[in-house]
Parts: C-alpha cells; sequence; structure tokens
C-alpha cells in the first residue's frame, strides 16, 4: 500500500505543513466521512465546519484559508486546492503497478499483433487481424472482434465487448460491460406484418483520449462508420445510435439516448436521460438539461431544457406557468361562472 507523507505532498504541490510533517496517508476521502490514514480536502467553504471533525489525517486548504479554532488534522496549503487535489489523484493513480503480460488462459489468435508492455487478462478473446498498441490493459473477458485496432495506453476494463471492424484509439477508457459495434436498430415492416432486420455493414471509430461509462453501447452504422470524436467523455448506461457523429470534447451523464444518423457537435453538455431523435443536428457549445427531449435541430451556443425541449427562457417562463395551472384553472371557471351569470 503506498504511502505519502505530508512533508512528500506539499513538495510536490509547492505547498505548506500546518502541523505534523510526518503525518502519513495511504487513501483519499471526503472531509465527512475522513478517517485515520486519509487525505481530504476543503474546496468549499460551507463545508469548513469538518475541518474541525474530521478523522482524517491531513487536510489540504487554500493558502488564504485561516481555521477559526484549532485543527487536529495537519494541514497542507496551497494555492489553489481543487487543482491540487487533481494533481495529487492523477499522481496516486501513476504510481499505481501495472499490470503486465499475457494470461494463459487467454484466448490470442495466431497473427493478432499485441504491442509492448500489454496486459491481457483471464478468458480475454483476442481475434484474428486484431492490432493491439502499446502499454494497453486488457482486463478478463474483455472480446476484441477480428480485424478490430486498439490503440496505445488504452484500458478495456472487465467485460467490454468490441465487435469487428471497430477501431478504438489511443489512450482510450471502456469502463466494465461496454459495448462496441453491436447492430443498429434497423428494420423494415414486411407484407406478412413483420420486420425484415436491415444489414449493419459498417463500424464504430472511437477517435483518442475518449472515455466511456459501464454498460454503454455503442451502435455500429449501417454503412460508413459512427464516430465519437476526440475527448469525448460518456457516462454509464448510454445509447449510441448507428450513424451518430459526437463532436469533439463533449460530455454526457448517463441514461442518454442519441438516434440513429444525429449529430452532436464539439464542446456540447448533455445532462442525464437526455433523448434525442434520429436524423437531428446539435451545434457546437450546445447545453441541454436532465430529461429533455429534442427532436429539432439546435443552433451553436444554445441551452435547451424540457419535453419537448425548449430555449431556455422560454421553457422557465412555461415552467412558471405550469406551477401555477391548478389556480388558473380555477380562476378560469370563477370568470366562465361570472360571464354565465352576466349573460343572463
Amino acid at each position: 500500500m503506498m504511502e505519502f507523507t505530508a512533508e512528500m505532498i506539499a513538495g510536490f504541490l509547492g505547498g505548506e505543513v500546518i502541523g505534523d510533517k510526518n503525518a502519513k496517508v495511504h487513501t483519499v476521502s471526503s472531509i465527512e466521512e475522513g478517517k485515520a490514514g486519509s487525505l481530504t480536502y476543503l474546496t468549499n467553504p460551507k463545508y469548513e465546519p469538518f475541518v474541525y471533525t474530521t478523522g482524517a489525517s491531513i487536510v489540504l486548504v487554500d493558502s488564504s484559508f485561516t481555521p477559526s479554532r484549532p485543527v487536529a488534522a495537519t494541514l497542507v496549503r496551497v494555492a489553489d486546492a481543487g487543482a491540487c487535489v487533481l494533481r495529487l489523484l492523477e499522481m496516486y493513480n501513476a504510481a499505481k503497478p501495472r499490470r503486465t503480460g499475457i494470461s494463459p488462459r487467454a484466448s490470442v489468435a495466431e497473427g493478432a499483433v499485441v504491442g509492448e508492455e500489454c496486459y491481457i487478462g483471464d478468458f480475454a478473446v483476442v481475434e484474428a487481424g486484431v492490432r493491439i498498441g502499446r502499454g494497453c490493459q486488457i482486463y478478463p473477458q474483455v472480446y476484441l472482434g477480428q480485424g478490430t485496432t486498439v490503440g496505445d495506453g488504452t484500458i478495456l476494463y472487465p467485460g467490454v465487448k468490441v465487435y469487428e471492424g471497430c477501431t478504438i484509439g489511443s489512450r482510450c477508457i471502456l469502463h466494465a460491460g461496454a459495448v462496441i459495434g453491436a447492430d443498429g436498430f434497423g428494420f423494415l415492416p414486411n407484407a406478412e406484418g413483420g420486420f425484415d432486420k436491415i444489414p449493419q455493414l459498417g463500424n464504430v471509430v472511437i477517435e483518442d483520449d475518449v472515455e466511456i461509462g459501464a454498460n454503454t453501447c455503442i451502435d455500429r452504422a449501417k454503412t460508413d462508420s459512427t464516430v465519437i470524436r476526440r475527448g469525448v467523455k460518456l457516462d454509464n448506461l448510454i445509447q449510441i445510435g448507428h450513424n451518430v457523429q459526437i463532436g469533439e470534447n463533449t460530455v454526457s451523464s448517463a441514461q442518454t439516448g442519441i438516434a440513429g444518423t444525429s449529430k452532436v457537435g464539439a464542446n456540447c453538455f448533455l445532462a442525464g436521460q437526455v433523448g434525442i431523435a434520429d436524423h437531428v443536428t446539435i451545434g457546437d457549445r450546445v447545453k441541454i438539461g436532465s430529461k429533455s427531449g429534442l427532436d429539432k435541430d439546435v443552433p451553436d451556443g444554445e441551452i435547451r431544457f424540457g419535453y419537448p425541449a425548449l430555449p431556455g427562457m422560454q421553457y422557465h417562463r412555461a415552467a412558471n406557468v405550469f406551477k401555477r395551472l391548478p389556480e388558473l384553472d380555477k380562476r378560469v371557471l370563477a370568470l366562465e361562472k361570472e360571464i354565465t351569470e352576466l349573460k343572463k
């Protein structure tokens, strides 16, 4: 188990130790749940009371922070506690030992190319024509279909399934159960009242530095490619339909669904449970509120809320009226009654 002292942390972050410079930590915790041996942090003033009660051994604080009463934990003062927490987590993660080697219980087809310093875990299946870059981590029970490509430094966690012909870029992270390249949902009604399947002959292309959450599914294209551009971050339980394109550095929270052939621009933010209909184009830098449903195009830089989604201010005005509907209904009924009496 890795341990860091307050002095080591302050040296790495260019901070100042207030208290025991030899205080040691081996994990990170929230300030409310801090325990001995953990590092925590204060980035929001409303959590200051916990600084005085936390059981954590070290608390990272801004250099401007001045305690109003004694603090049992060792403080490390830094210029920006929020930014420094990220740096520490990256340092801790980088210090973890990396697995290497191919498990004898993995199935790697003859002719598959595996880069140096890779790890392939138990019961992983790597089919013919697969190319895996340098330093990849392929966890147990991953499936890589024929002709798939995985870039350098990519991590595929347990149970990831990548169908034939799909491409995963470098430094990507695919969490457990993600499915890349299953058939798009394409069917045509037939004369017998059933449905004929439309063959899905394309693939999925995922560019570099993409992270995909657990049990998220990205369907292969009918023709050409479903494309996830560089830097996209997708949460758990998201459905991306066939021939969808998602622009660079777009982020989506859980349970979003994007129907076939829609396009989402760069630097967009989609909150949880957003639904986008087929053949819709979303511009760059668009923000969409949770549980919104979009069936029309959205220009660059717009904000949308609601179902059906409305521009931000229009939605808030409509929501304000909606809250008052019972009262307004009573007033309308009363006025109708008055009018009826007057007509008599």
